[in-house]
Order: structure tokens, then C-alpha cells, then sequence
């Protein structure tokens, strides 16, 4: 209206400027408010690094079908800064790409960007390279740390402040740090640091949180805000910005009031959340495979939302630990997860539905309303193929040149892959008997000190395996000057546990007998470079080798008629190793000692019309006809492991 004595025809036309985009929390009402209203989340983890590219839309398709109003999303560090300074964000590690069609689909996203994930990936997210600096302290204010970090920072932040709901995108909130309260460090100014970085770089608006178990010591350590009457600062001894920082839990379900208990300790006002709902769980290998019920996983959901709660369900979909991604945990000893990441999850691991997902889907709809046309969208199943394989054979011994082509590092003792810079895979330590050797010699090395598996070979012989906190000697003979090779796997940095600073390779040196061994030859091997430059060019050459036992390469060709199916391959009577077809790393085998007795093959890294290629890395011996099966499901050799079942 006019102001007095004025004119109404006058006054300037006002337009009503349409409300900003927000998201906050509301500690009076205890919800989250989105754009000013009232909103409760219900969402679901998936890991971009976990899927291949053209499967993401698939994937994510399903989770909005499903009825969820967000994913959760993992950023590994280690997957994108590969070398300080070297940054690679192509193809199956576009995040932005993955991140726009998260938001094309209808999806919010709550980004979990580290820099320490754990996610059961290698080294929990934190790149190698940082132990090039061996007396370097991990996930601390350890200043060389720090400095690694804000460089990782500077570069990944800036892409996703544009993503941010309050900027007009779909991020609605992000984590610092995982679960910091399980680390032994327990470092406020680890927690400061990184809080000023977040602020600077993502602005005052975004609602940042942090998750840890329900552990009242790890909540303690793990959220940096903690007080009695309300925000209050008592961890950090500073008062929480006028942004809301948040805790969050993870939890089975099992008894929700205990574990919404613990976060009410931790912050007795704001959103009920969870943020890991765990829908089954990890495997290790030489352990049974994990399950658990959907009617157990139902219940559990359901009365969370009952509460009111956000939940986020983990994993919603777990795919596949590709490549030599996959971490280990240390619990009294050192546990190698598997390649496959099917989690025994909702949407399997080839992304097909299970009772879980339509158990989910029933729970969901009871609360909000779940897109039409569920019934419709297209469901895809793996196929089995019937490929004719012929398969060459080379000791890997034999191709020693082709794999390290530059010259071998020369060594009085053993070095660490870190101090020759080789992240990941195979390195070769060669060394010669430095006397005669005609009754039986215990080879052995320290405790511990063989990280991760040690393939033992005199005069090219497969003598045994070597293994860290397992077996740790063997017994050899020869002669002076004989040549001796370890072929040292790393099996995947400790992703979670008391210290994350898992150096490979042989620790220790080696002894025969009482004697230290000495003069060693060190061969980084480049297995995956070369392959993916297309080796073996020609026939392979034949081998020395009187047997199939030891480490060894079996490659050949394949056709796949029609349409590239995802499939899963079986190895029959074969030990232990690592796949790659058409140069693409699917990961390690491992089918004697199992659970996992197959590894998943997507359709997209399949050729149709032309040759795909096969390479095999055998590590231990494989049958006397080597044979590979694709099939048309996984297969583990246990279904219910004796912990899970107890709970049902």
C-alpha cells in the first residue's frame, strides 16, 4: 500500500522473490527443514567407484523406484589423486558426472567426501603416497598430513560447492571425516583443522555432520560438538557455529532406542539420523558369507521411521571392489575383504532386485508416496556364456622384462613398496643362496613382516606361499648362487582399525636358518599398464617352468555373440590371483579359500563382434586344463555365517 500522502497508483509494483533454498536444522521441533519445511529423508549408499560408468543411471533408477529421497555417496581420495599433484576425474571417476545424474533423477545427496571414508576401499580412501613419509601420522594435525589434506581439498570442494542445495543443487549435507571416534588418535585439532577447511571452502550455509558408532567413548572423540543442555562445545572446548553440525549413528536395528539413546547424549536436540542402517554386511575372505533376513531388515526400518527418523540405509547397492581396490581391517589380525562388495544389499551386486529391495519398497510406501511405474522398469539379469577358450601359459618369471622394463632396484635389504613408490600389486625381491643348501634350510621371516602374501620360488621352483600373521617359514635346499624370487602381494591396506598406516611388501628381511639374506634385486612390476597396452602382442613365449605350479599368466581370446551380457566367471580348481578382460582389472579370485567363488564381469567392458581378451594371473597353480565358467549368478560356498544367524 501507499505510504501516507502518497499515491497508491504510484507506488512501485512489488514481485514477490521466491524463497531461498535452504536446508537446516530445526533444534525446537527436532527435524530438518527444507526450504522451510518440515522433511525427513530416507535414503540409500552407493558408491560411484564401485560401478561402472554405464551402469550408474541403472543403479540409480532403481534407488528413486524404490521410493528413496536420497543417496549417500562416498568420495574415495585415493581413487582420484593417484600421485601428490596428479589428479584424474575421467570416466568412471567423473564425480561431477555422477553427481549431475543423481540430481536429473530426482535424487538428493549426502556426500561423505573424506578425506578418510573407510568404505572397506584400500586404505580407507587415503593414498599410498602419503607413507612415502614413513613416520607420518594419519588422520591427525601431523602437519604433513594437513598439508596433503588442504591440497585434496582445494581441488575436490570447489567442484561440489556448486552442488549444494542452498546453490541450487542437491547436496543437502556433508560429512567430516568417518567415523573419527574408532580411531586411536583422537585429535580436536585434527577436527579443527578440518572444519575451518569445509567452512572455507563449502561456505557457512552447508549443513555439515559426522558419523560414529553408538559408543559413547566414540561419540565423544568422534563429534567435536558434544554438550550437556544443548550446542555446546565441550569436546573441542568451542561453541558450535550458528550452521548446525550434526552427529549421526550407525546401527543394525536391533534395538533402536539404545542407539537413537546414544546420539540424544551426543546432541539431545535436533533430527533423529542414522546414517548407516546396515542391510547386511562385508565379507572377508576364509570367513563365511554374510546374510541377513528381510524381514529382520523391515522391522528395523520401519520403526526407525515410526520415530520419525532419517535413515540411510547401507548399502542400498554394494557392487564390486574392481581393480586392487578392495581394503582389509585389523581386528587381532589382519582380515582382507573380498572382491565383491554385494553387501548381501537390496540391489545385488549385478543391480538386480532382491526380497530385500520389495521388502523396502513395502516399508517406504507405508510413509510416502513411491514413484509409479515400478512394475514396468526394466529388470536385467546376468547371462551365462558358453565362450570357446583357449588359454596360453607363461611363468611369470619368464616375462620378468616385460613387466619391469626398467632396471631392477638394487638393495643390501628388502625395501617397502613405499619406499619405491609402487602403490599397489606385485613386486619381485631376487636374491641368490649364499651357500650350499643340501639338508633342508628353514627360510623364514619376522612376524608380521611379509605383507601381505609371499610366493616363494628357488631356481624358478614354486617352493610355497609365505603369508602375513600366518605362515611365516618355509624349508628349502640348493646351491650356492642359486637364484631365489618372492613375489610379494599386496592384498589391500588396512582400512579400519587402530592405525592406518599398513606399509607392503617384505618388512623384515629374510633368513635361511640363522643367517640374514642380503643383495637383493627389487622389480617393481607395471602388470596392469602393460596389459592394458595390449600384452600379450604375439604367442607367449614358452616356459621354462617343468610345471603349472607358482605364479604364472594364462591369456587367450573369446568371442561374445550378440548383446555383452554382465556374466560372472568360475574358476574351477584354480587357487588364487587376479583377472583382466579387455585390459580392465576385475579383480582378485580366490576361490580356495572363498566365500567368494566368482568374479562379476559387466557387460560394458565386454567386445561384441570382436575378440576379447583374457589374462589370468595365477599366483599359486591352476588345474592341470585350465578352464574358466560364466555364469549366470554368483556362488559362495556358505550362505549364512554362525554370527549372523545368532541374530535372527
Amino acid at each position: 500500500s501507499a505510504g501516507e500522502g502518497g499515491s497508491a497508483s504510484a507506488a512501485p509494483l512489488l514481485q514477490a522473490s521466491p524463497p531461498a533454498r535452504s536446508f537446516q536444522l530445526d533444534y525446537e521441533e527436532n527435524c530438518f527443514r527444507k526450504d522451510g519445511v518440515p522433511f525427513r529423508y530416507i535414503s540409500g549408499s552407493i558408491h560411484y567407484a564401485r560401478v561402472p560408468r554405464p551402469a550408474w543411471r541403472d543403479r540409480l533408477l532403481k534407488m528413486y523406484m524404490s521410493g528413496l529421497s536420497a543417496v549417500q555417496v562416498y568420495v574415495p581420495w585415493n581413487y582420484h589423486e593417484p600421485l601428490p599433484g596428479i589428479y584424474d576425474f575421467a570416466g568412471d571417476r567423473d564425480i561431477e558426472a555422477f553427481l549431475d545424474l543423481t540430481a536429473e533423477l530426482g535424487l538428493l545427496v549426502i556426500l561423505r567426501p573424506g578425506p578418510y571414508i573407510c568404505a572397506e576401499w584400500e586404505m580407507g580412501g587415503l593414498p599410498a603416497w602419503l607413507l612415502w613419509k614413513p613416520d607420518i601420522v594419519l588422520r591427525s594435525s601431523d602437519p604433513t598430513y594437513l598439508a596433503a589434506v588442504d591440497s585434496w581439498l582445494h581441488v575436490l570442494l570447489p567442484k561440489i560447492k556448486p552442488r549444494l542445495y542452498q546453490h541450487g543443487g542437491n547436496i543437502i549435507s556433508v560429512q567430516v571425516e568417518n567415523e573419527y571416534g574408532s580411531y586411536y588418535a583422537c585429535d580436536y585439532e585434527y577436527l579443527r583443522h578440518l572444519l575451518g577447511s569445509f567452512r572455507a571452502l563449502l561456505g557457512s550455509e552447508v549443513l555439515l555432520f559426522t558419523t560414529d558408532s553408538t559408543r559413547l567413548e566414540e561419540l565423544r572423540c568422534g563429534y567435536p560438538y558434544r554438550g550437556g543442555g544443548g550446542r555446546g562445545g565441550e569436546g573441542m572446548g568451542v561453541p558450535a557455529p550458528s550452521c548446525s553440525n550434526l552427529p549421526s549413528i550407525t546401527s543394525t536395528g536391533s534395538n533402536v532406542t539404545e542407539a537413537f539413546g546414544a546420539q540424544r547424549w551426543a546432541e539431545p536436540r535436533g533430527p533423529l539420523v542414522n546414517s548407516e542402517y546396515y542391510t547386511g554386511w562385508l565379507d572377508y575372505w576364509g570367513e563365511a558369507h554374510a546374510s541377513t533376513r528381510s524381514g529382520l531388515l523391515a522391522r528395523g526400518l520401519e520403526e526407525m521411521l515410526q520415530l520419525g527418523a532419517n535413515v540411510n540405509m547401507y548399502m542400498f547397492h554394494g557392487g564390486t571392489t574392481f581393480g586392487y581396490w578392495s581394503g582389509a581391517d585389523f581386528k587381532d589380525q589382519y582380515k582382507p575383504v573380498t572382491t565383491s562388495y554385494d553387501y548381501d544389499a537390496p540391489l545385488s551386486e549385478a543391480g538386480d532386485s532382491t526380497k530385500k529391495l520389495f521388502a523396502i519398497r513395502t516399508v517406504i510406501s507405508k510413509v510416502s508416496a513411491c514413484p509409479e511405474g515400478w512394475a514396468a522398469l526394466a529388470w536385467h539379469c546376468p547371462a551365462a556364456l558358453s565362450p570357446s577358450l583357449s588359454l596360453q601359459y607363461a611363468n611369470l618369471l619368464d616375462v620378468l622384462d616385460v613387466l619391469c622394463p626398467s632396471e631392477p632396484i638394487q638393495s643390501q635389504f628388502p625395501l617397502t613398496f613405499e619406499a619405491i613408490k609402487q602403490a599397489h600389486g606385485f613386486v619381485v625381491y631376487r636374491t641368490q643362496l649364499p651357500r650350499d643348501v643340501l639338508d633342508p634350510a628353514t627360510l623364514g621371516a619376522p612376524p608380521h613382516s611379509v605383507c601381505d602374501r609371499g610366493y616363494v620360488m628357488l631356481q624358478q621352483e614354486y617352493q610355497g606361499t609365505l603369508e602375513r600373521d600366518g605362515q611365516t617359514t618355509l624349508h628349502v635346499t640348493g646351491k650356492a648362487g642359486d637364484t631365489l624370487d618372492v613375489l610379494l602381494e599386496n592384498m589391500g591396506r588396512i582400512s579400519f582399525g587402530a592405525n592406518t598406516s599398513d606399509f607392503k611388501g617384505l618388512l623384515g628381511n629374510l633368513s635361511l636358518d640363522s643367517s640374514l639374506l642380503s643383495n637383493w634385486l627389487i622389480y617393481p612390476l607395471a602388470i596392469d599398464t602393460v596389459i592394458q597396452q595390449g600384452w600379450p602382442h604375439a604367442a607367449l613365449p614358452k616356459s621354462s617352468s617343468r610345471g603349472r605350479e607358482g605364479p604364472a599368466f594364462y591369456t587367450g581370446t573369446f568371442e561374445t555373440p550378440g548383446i555383452a551380457w554382465d556374466t560372472f566367471v568360475k574358476f574351477p580348481g584354480w587357487s588364487k590371483g587376479q583377472l583382466w578382460i579387455n585390459g580392465f582389472n576385475l579383480g582378485r579370485y580366490w576361490p580356495r579359500r572363498g566365500p567368494q567363488q566368482t568374479l562379476f564381469v559387466p557387460g560394458s567392458v565386454l567386445h561384441v563382434g570382436r575378440p576379447n581378451n583374457i589374462t589370468v594371473l595365477e599366483l599359486e597353480g591352476a588345474p592341470p586344463t585350465p578352464l574358466l565358467l560364466f555364469l549366470d549368478q554368483p556362488l559362495f560356498n556358505r550362505t549364512l555365517s554362525r554370527s549372523t544367524a545368532a541374530t535372527e
